[in-house]
């Protein structure tokens, strides 16, 4: 893949991540539950984190060496519950379960992109964008099972 190319495809990238971090910060102003409100507020900065790193990895000329990833775990909530419609005074589970089909979207945009090039730098790229997404999923969807289905006293 040429220079050109790969140029358009992180700016491609950035654009994704600013509407992204525009989309949790609309869910922000129709949420009034507080804890559900800081943690849509802590996606959305790590949404900026990203365009941050993609914006860095373009303009510092990084390579794949400089690319990490980590584990995660794939719960596939998402994929088996109906995405909720986003309005005004969402429940908790609600808020949570829009940002897992969000987060899975992009995961996939991201896996799938990865998918049409051979190994190398863009394909590395793509695949820690792909995970730095999955890690969202898994933490939205920790949280909706968590609020879904709380504990209680029995076990």
């Amino acid at each position: 893949m040429g220079e050109k190319k790969l140029m358009e495809l992180i700016d491609t990238a950035i654009k994704r991540e600013e509407e992204a971090f525009d989309f949790y910060m609309d869910i922000f102003g129709k949420v009034n539950d507080d804890i559900a409100k800081e943690t849509i507020k802590g996606i959305a900065e790590e949404e900026k984190k990203h365009k941050a790193f993609l914006v860095k990895y373009r303009d510092e000329n990084w390579t794949p060496k400089d690319l990490k990833m980590s584990d995660v775990l794939f719960y596939k909530i998402a994929e088996y519950q109906e995405e909720p419609e986003v309005q005004n005074n969402m429940k908790s589970e609600d808020v949570y379960l829009v940002a897992s089909h969000r987060e899975l979207r992009s995961f996939k945009f991201y896996t799938e992109l990865a998918d049409l090039h051979q190994s190398g730098e863009v394909r590395q790229l793509l695949l820690k964008m792909a995970n730095e997404e999955l890690k969202h999923k898994e933490k939205v969807e920790y949280l909706y099972a968590n609020t879904a289905f709380p504990q209680t006293d029995g076990g």
